[in-house]
């Protein structure tokens, strides 16, 4: 049974630990303070783990990150990189600026000639970094269903065992996969969380994804 180490404990860390254990694989959710993650770790039963970053990055086969785009290179230092060498790190994060948007636009961090994780996989180069789940809200991470069909993730990556591994668990949660090539592609794909986010921030419309259409 493949074990999963999630760096995190907010919605997006709880919403696809529950969707690993539905799986049948180990989940281990982690924290600073564990005791904030001791209600899942219960409910999720005997497959479910708390445990500190650390605990997540040794383990876990695969590990998710899921934290603030801000956060996520001090939680990487935090767990210790040397524990995830050469592991499929699931990137979930987004360069999202500290400030509230303007007009429903968020701002980012980033330039549209870097992403996120170029600057995390330049840092941590033993690291196998796969971009995904960045662009839908976490209720529909896991076995999404929308009226107008089976949604697209767009996923990038330099490692390419990585992004194999990690679009098998997609197709297993429902999801069409969309490889996009290198991480340099993570560009492109960071920004459509801005995208995405627009219908919520101006009309509280958080219910959709996106759909790749080909002709």
């Amino acid at each position: 049974m493949k074990k999963v180490g999630i760096i995190g404990s907010g919605e997006v860390a709880r919403s696809l630990g529950d969707g690993f254990l539905k799986y049948g694989y180990q989940v281990m959710l982690s924290s600073r303070d564990t005791s904030k993650i001791a209600d899942w770790k219960e409910k999720g039963g005997t497959h479910a783990h708390a445990g500190s970053f650390t605990d997540a990055a040794i383990f876990g086969d695969i590990i998710v990150l899921a934290v603030r785009g801000s956060a996520a290179t001090d939680a990487i230092e935090e767990a210790g990189p040397q524990n995830m060498a050469n592991k499929t790190i699931i990137d979930t994060t987004n360069p999202s600026a500290d400030e509230p948007p303007e007009n429903g636009v968020l701002k980012l961090f980033t330039t549209l000639n870097d992403s996120l994780m170029e600057q995390l996989q330049a840092r941590f180069p033993e690291l196998h970094f796969v971009k995904s789940f960045n662009i839908v809200g976490a209720p529909f991470m896991v076995d999404p269903s929308f009226k107008d069909g089976q949604p697209t993730m767009f996923i990038c990556g330099n490692n390419d065992s990585a992004k194999s591994t990690v679009n098998a668990i997609l197709v297993q949660f429902g999801w069409e996969v969309v490889d996009m090539g290198k991480a340099t592609a993570a560009r492109a794909i960071e920004p459509l969380c801005v995208l995405w986010c627009i219908p919520g921030f101006l009309r509280d419309e958080w219910g959709h994804a996106f759909k790749l259409l080909k002709a």
